[in-house]
């Protein structure tokens, strides 16, 4: 082929991909957390062998002989080497085979099924309450900074950081369900199968527990994140070219405070996720954690193999949706650089 070049020149080298910070950090998220759950699969396992007994018997309990025994080993596996053992659990979770409960002897898949979407229900609807008040209220705070009001909702958020979850559970209970009004259900038990929203009265305890729980965090975050915010050149910039003090709070001061708070919004889901275990216990809510406290109690080894994995794959992907939401609301972080 004839090189179409002119003489005395270099034909220019091709440009370098681009760079795109959402696309990267994705790949590079899905990378990690693959290696995560499979480290904490691993991990779990390992812990569950470790445990005095083993599955027969906690099946068997009292009834257990040394042959009876045995021949339940032979029958579940238990004899086989643990790595075979491990890799026969794990390719059964892609299968779909999350293996048998010992107590009840049902399928964990139908044993926790309906907690799932029972404590799924309880999480969104704390963690979408609380993220907006939270965010409000930080909002308020700052608007107002160093007034009576901001100072109020400041120590108030400081001392409510510092209770427990029982401890606001069983106050909410107290004033609202056992001793000065009898407004809500002390517990929130339903018949199993039953949805959760079938009775609304039921979930406002707990999930007012919740809510009460995380808001001091997303307010404490949004209000530093929007003083931040407001003493930046660009605020001043809107002020001075005439803007009213709502427009400069929601579009020019909002969207910039928001990233930092979006952090803070992750980590409540992440610990809504362990909390969620102490108000489900309290108020006999029926649901993962309870279920799981259960599962620890009997030495339902199948069942807290799953919920845990379950629930650190939680985790991962509440991180992972985190930073890309984080990424995305930082307009300067989120586009392509070469």
């Amino acid at each position: 082929m004839t090189d179409m070049t002119a003489p005395g020149k270099i034909a220019a080298a091709p440009a370098p991909p681009r760079a795109h910070p959402l696309r990267d950090t994705l790949i590079k998220r899905l990378g990690f957390g693959v290696i995560t759950l499979f480290c904490v699969s691993i991990l779990v396992f390992a812990a569950t062998q470790l445990l005095p007994g083993n599955a027969a018997s906690a099946a068997l309990q009292n009834t257990a002989t040394p042959a009876r025994l045995h021949a339940l080993e032979v029958q579940m596996g238990l004899n086989r080497p643990a790595v075979s053992q491990y890799w026969s659990w794990l390719t059964g979770l892609f299968q779909g085979r999350l293996g048998t409960s010992i107590v009840s002897s049902t399928p964990v898949s139908t044993l926790v099924g309906g907690r799932i979407v029972n404590t799924a229900v309880l999480v969104l609807l704390a963690g979408f309450i609380g993220t907006v008040i939270g965010v409000a209220l930080g909002m308020l705070a700052a608007a107002r900074r160093d007034s009576v009001l901001d100072h109020v909702l400041s120590v108030t958020a400081l001392a409510v950081t510092a209770l427990p979850e029982f401890v606001v559970a069983m106050a909410l209970v107290i004033f609202f369900a056992a001793v000065i009004w009898h407004l809500f259900p002390a517990v929130s038990v339903f018949p199993p199968g039953a949805a959760p929203w079938s009775d609304p009265t039921l979930l406002v305890l707990p999930v007012a527990t919740l809510v009460i729980v995380i808001v001091p965090y997303t307010f404490r975050m949004m209000r530093a994140a929007m003083i931040d915010a407001l003493e930046s050149d660009y605020v001043e910039m809107a002020t001075l070219k005439g803007l009213s003090r709502r427009r400069v709070l929601i579009f020019h001061a909002l969207p910039n405070a928001i990233a930092p708070t979006i952090q803070v919004v992750g980590l409540n889901f992440l610990y809504l996720a362990g909390g969620v275990v102490v108000v489900e216990y309290v108020f006999n809510y029926p649901g993962l954690g309870q279920g799981l406290v259960n599962a620890v109690a009997d030495r339902d080894i199948p069942v807290i193999q799953f919920v845990v994995l379950l629930l650190a794959a939680f985790y991962v992907l509440v991180n992972i949706a985190t930073d890309m939401v984080s990424l995305a609301a930082s307009p300067r972080r989120r586009l392509p650089r070469s």
